[in-house]
């Protein structure tokens, strides 16, 4: 009688792996963190599209397919594949309702994106494509987990840590997540500020400009949708205004501005805007790539125009 239940516990375990980068990854996410955690390991995780992204086939057949990969993630790494495949034919509704929430809780805007997470599921590096073949890729992950090292270590000094010097190391620790993923960290985030009142570490600060920057971008989603250019260029001057932006921070700002502009193909506007940008700060990354934008490109489009009219 207890023949059927190990029979049907042994291949749900297989049923969790597929094949996309040959056997041994996993797309239950749920269960490779128990599998992560029962053996004190990492996920790797995948982000593809198997069946339409050129990068992610690369990646899948120069790297993931090699045995110099599979023997050098072994030790260190649950290997998780998330697929969003044109054909879903070949995913389940859990599978796809699983990935489509996983899409979204790590906002993830291209593919391939590889996420480095510890057994929780909190990113500690992100990566993507890289050339070099599987032994480069292994010694490539092998230099961003010193990321969770570094991380790990300053936690460590927290925990034995009280007030402000807590919420210091903590912070380090939070330093060494990419900035996108520091939000998944929640426990983290809420000790550091119940531990800084005065806000020493900017951690509070940095939070309300996330979250006004958040709540700018879905106020400029509802009006672009809307068909209002008008009035999605009005909300970023308020969000720079109430922001009090300054430097590379108002020149990011600013850009949102460029990409309406730029999708009205409204060029004369788009040249003041280009221009207001480059006076922020002309030698900033972001001034000289707009000297060129507007020295090159943007001549280029609003010549073909003038040419259109006639």
């Amino acid at each position: 009688m207890k023949i059927a239940p190990i029979i049907a516990s042994t291949l749900f375990a297989c049923s969790s792996f597929t094949f996309a980068g040959g056997e041994g990854w996993m797309h239950d996410f749920e269960a490779a963190k128990k599998k992560a955690a029962a053996e004190n390991k990492d996920l790797f995780i995948d982000f593809t599209g198997s069946d339409w992204c050129g990068w992610c086939i690369k990646l899948n057949e120069e790297v993931f397919q090699h045995e110099p990969f599979k023997k050098g993630v072994a030790d260190s790494f649950i290997l998780v594949e998330l697929d969003y495949p044109r054909d879903k034919s070949k995913l389940s509704k859990e599978t796809i309702a699983q990935n489509e929430k996983l899409r979204e809780e790590y906002q993830i805007q291209g593919y391939p994106t590889i996420l480095l997470t510890d057994a929780e599921g909190r990113p500690y590096a992100k990566t993507g494509y890289q050339k070099g073949g599987p032994e480069s890729y292994v010694k490539h992950l092998e230099e961003l987990t010193e990321n969770k090292k570094a991380r790990d270590e300053a936690f460590k000094k927290a925990s034995s840590a009280k007030g402000l010097e807590k919420a210091m190391a903590l912070n380090a620790g939070l330093q060494e997540v990419p900035e996108d993923y520091r939000r998944l960290y929640p426990g983290v985030v809420e000790d550091i500020i119940a531990n800084d009142p005065e806000d020493k570490t900017g951690l509070k600060a940095a939070q309300v400009a996330r979250d006004a920057k958040i709540e700018l971008e879905k106020k400029l989603q509802a009006a672009m949708q809307g068909g209002k250019s008008s009035e999605a260029l009005a909300l970023i001057d308020t969000y720079i205004k109430e922001q009090k932006l300054e430097g590379a921070a108002k020149q990011e700002a600013m850009m949102y501005k460029l990409n309406i502009l730029f999708g009205d193909k409204d060029f004369d506007a788009l040249e003041k805007a280009v221009d207001e940008v480059i006076a922020v700060d002309p030698d900033s990354r972001t001034g000289k790539q707009m000297t060129s934008f507007k020295n090159t490109r943007l001549k280029q489009m609003k010549a073909q125009a003038e040419a259109n009219k006639e």
